[in-house]
C-alpha cells in the first residue's frame, strides 16, 4: 500500500487512482477558472470553447453564482432526502423556473444529473400510461445509466452492456414517414429537440409539430431532453421555444447549476402526483435538490434571464460560422452557440483538438459523430474573443493539413 504522502505529483495520482474514461484524456491540470478561461498549474491560459461540455453557459465562477453559494453555505447543506423538508433554495428555484415555462410544466422534480432526469421522466411516463414501449431516435444520447443508455441511439456505446431495457424502438430523426411507428402501445417518445451528440442535427418545425400531433393521437407522452440544449445554449432558454412545440415532460441538467451538479424533470403537478402513491416514494433521490446547488441554479437562471445575454447568442454563433472557413471543413451545423464543424475523418478532429491545446484553446468532439469538432463556448464570450479563437483554430487546421 502506498501512503498518500509518498505521492507528490497529482498527474501521477490522476492516472493511478482516478478511474479513466478513455486511453488518452486531455490531462490538463487545472488550478483556476474564471469567465471563459482555464489556467493550468504552470499558469498557462486556455480559452474554454466547450464550457465543460455545455455546462458553464454563463462562464466559470460567475460572481452572482459564487455569492449565492457562499450565502447558502452559511445556512445549511444537506439536511434531508429530497421531498420531505421545505427548503427555501428549492422552493425559490422551482417557482422561478416554472414561471419561465409553459403553464402545464409547473412541477419540478430535482435530481443530480441529466441521465437521472431522463430516468425519472421515463419512469413517470410508464407510471402514467401503464404502457411499456418507448420510442427514441438513432444517434440520440440521453445518458449512461442503464435506462438512459437503453434509449440512446448509439450502439457503439451500448453493446458491451446488453441486455438493456426491452421495448425500445428507434426512428430516423426528422423523418415524418416514420412517425406512424408510434402506436397506442407506446408510453413515451423521448428526443432531443435538437440532437447534440449527433453533431447538432436540427429538425424542421413541421416535423416536430407532426410528432406532437402523433403523440396526442396515440396517447404517448412526449419527452424533450434539453440536458445539453437548455439554459440559453441555442439562444432561447430552451430549444423547444424555437419550434413552438411543447413537451409533456421536460428534462434538463448541465448548464442548470452554473457549474454545480443539478438536474430536473418537469411535468404538470397532476402528472407528478403519480409518484406519491401506489407506491409512495415512487421516485426518490437523496441529494436531488441540494440547497447549495439550488441556490447556484437560481442565481444562474437570474443571470440568463435578467440581462441581454440570450439576445446576443445567435449573432455570436453566426460570427463563428462566418469566420470558420477552410477547405478541410466539409460542413458546419449550428444553432446559437452550439456548433458542429465536420471534417472528413475522426483522426483529423482528434489531431485538431490536441493542436488547439498547444495554442491555448479547448475544443472537443461529439460522442456519436467523432468526425465533428464541438464548439460550445460560454455565452459570455466576446466578439473579440471569438475572432481570436477562430484564428487559432484555423491555424491548428492549417498546421495539420499543409
Amino acid at each position: 500500500m502506498t501512503a498518500f504522502s509518498d505521492i507528490k505529483n497529482y498527474r501521477e495520482i490522476f492516472f493511478r487512482h482516478v478511474a479513466q474514461t478513455s486511453p488518452s484524456p486531455l490531462g490538463l491540470e487545472i488550478k483556476k477558472a474564471e469567465g471563459i478561461y482555464l489556467y493550468d498549474k504552470d499558469g498557462n491560459q486556455y480559452m474554454d470553447l466547450i464550457s465543460g461540455i455545455a455546462v458553464s453557459n454563463i462562464g466559470h465562477r460567475h460572481p452572482k453564482v459564487i455569492k449565492a453559494i457562499k450565502k447558502q453555505l452559511d445556512k445549511y447543506l444537506h439536511v434531508m432526502a429530497y421531498g420531505e423538508f421545505i427548503q427555501e433554495p428549492q422552493s425559490r428555484l422551482a417557482d422561478k423556473l416554472s414561471s419561465l415555462l409553459p403553464n402545464h410544466l409547473d412541477n419540478i422534480f430535482f435530481v443530480n444529473s441529466g441521465t437521472e432526469a431522463n430516468e425519472g421522466a421515463i419512469k413517470l411516463a410508464k407510471r402514467l400510461t401503464g404502457r411499456v414501449e418507448i420510442v427514441s431516435f438513432f444517434n440520440s444520447y440521453h445518458g449512461s445509466t442503464m435506462g438512459s443508455l437503453s434509449v440512446s441511439g448509439n450502439e457503439k456505446k451500448k453493446y458491451r452492456y446488453r441486455p438493456l431495457i426491452p421495448g425500445i424502438t428507434f426512428l430516423k430523426f426528422n423523418d415524418p414517414d416514420e412517425l406512424n411507428k408510434i402506436t397506442d402501445k407506446v408510453a413515451a417518445v423521448i428526443l432531443e429537440p435538437i440532437q447534440g451528440d449527433a453533431g447538432v442535427r436540427i429538425p424542421s418545425r413541421t416535423y416536430l409539430q407532426q410528432l406532437r400531433k402523433r403523440c396526442d393521437k396515440t396517447g404517448a407522452l412526449l419527452i424533450f431532453d434539453e440536458v445539453q440544449t437548455g439554459f440559453g445554449r441555442t439562444g432561447k432558454l430552451f430549444a423547444f421555444e424555437h419550434f413552438e412545440v411543447f413537451p409533456d415532460i421536460l428534462t434538463m441538467a448541465k448548464a442548470m447549476g452554473g457549474g454545480l451538479p443539478i438536474g430536473a424533470f418537469v411535468a404538470s403537478r397532476e402528472k407528478m402526483l403519480a409518484f406519491t402513491h401506489d407506491p409512495i416514494l415512487g421516485h426518490i433521490t437523496t441529494f436531488g435538490g441540494h440547497p447549495v446547488n439550488c441556490a447556484a441554479a437560481l442565481a444562474n437562471l437570474e443571470v440568463l434571464t435578467e440581462g441581454k445575454l440570450l439576445a446576443n447568442v445567435e449573432s455570436k454563433g453566426l460570427l463563428f460560422e462566418e469566420l470558420m472557413k477552410h477547405t478541410a471543413i466539409t460542413e458546419i451545423r449550428r444553432i446559437g452557440l452550439l456548433i458542429a464543424i465536420e471534417f472528413r475523418t475522426e483522426e483529423m478532429v482528434h489531431q485538431i483538438v490536441r493542436r488547439c491545446l498547444d495554442f491555448g484553446v479547448i475544443t472537443f468532439w461529439f460522442l456519436s459523430t467523432s468526425n465533428c469538432l464541438r464548439l460550445a463556448p460560454p455565452l459570455t464570450i466576446t466578439r473579440e474573443e471569438i475572432i481570436k479563437a477562430c484564428k487559432l483554430i484555423l491555424k491548428a487546421i492549417d498546421d495539420l493539413t499543409y
